[in-house]
């Protein structure tokens, strides 16, 4: 497991000490966003290996997401690089949250920012409900190239502290 996937994990989990680690450098509304994850926060499990198209799952309540985990120098993630790989496995990933109705997440993290370096996106999906449905509206969706590959630009993610903020009023 990266360091990366470990913060994100402890983060969703409401783990205090890595939240107040990671978050000195934040503004002091980061901040408040991040430290509301205590008040409710999800069960999450590496899902690794066992799932095959996700890294992390969360639970809470009524609310449950799968995870795809990101993290590069660069602002922008084409999934048509390794071969087409990361373009098979986001359609795998978007047929099988379909036929679930689970929300799926695409969490890309810049390596060296200062501040939240964390950005959220999904994707195109239909039969997602309840909470989940209202989160769904809100993220923004992952792009796509005249070629029809995916691409995540990080300046167009959600903050993971607007995430937190944004499920922590679906209590």
């Amino acid at each position: 497991m990266s360091t990366y996937e470990r913060e994100l994990r402890e983060i969703l989990a409401g783990n205090r000490e890595v939240i107040e680690k990671i978050t000195k450098s934040y503004s002091e509304e980061e901040r408040k966003k991040y430290f509301k994850i205590l008040e409710k926060p999800f069960i999450t499990v590496r899902a690794a290996g066992s799932l095959g198209i996700a890294d992390i799952v969360a639970i809470r309540g009524e609310m449950s997401f799968i995870i795809e985990i990101k993290v590069r120098k660069e602002k922008e993630i084409l999934f048509s690089h390794e071969g087409g790989r990361m373009q098979r496995k986001a359609k795998e990933m978007q047929e099988k949250c379909i036929a679930a109705k689970v929300l799926p997440l695409f969490a890309f993290r810049i390596k060296g920012k200062r501040g939240d370096a964390w950005r959220l996106f999904t994707m195109e999906i239909d039969g997602i409900e309840g909470k989940s449905k209202k989160i769904y509206k809100k993220l923004p969706k992952l792009e796509k190239t005249r070629d029809g590959n995916y691409i995540m630009r990080w300046e167009n993610g959600m903050k993971l502290a607007d995430f937190i903020d944004l499920v922590s009023s679906c209590l």
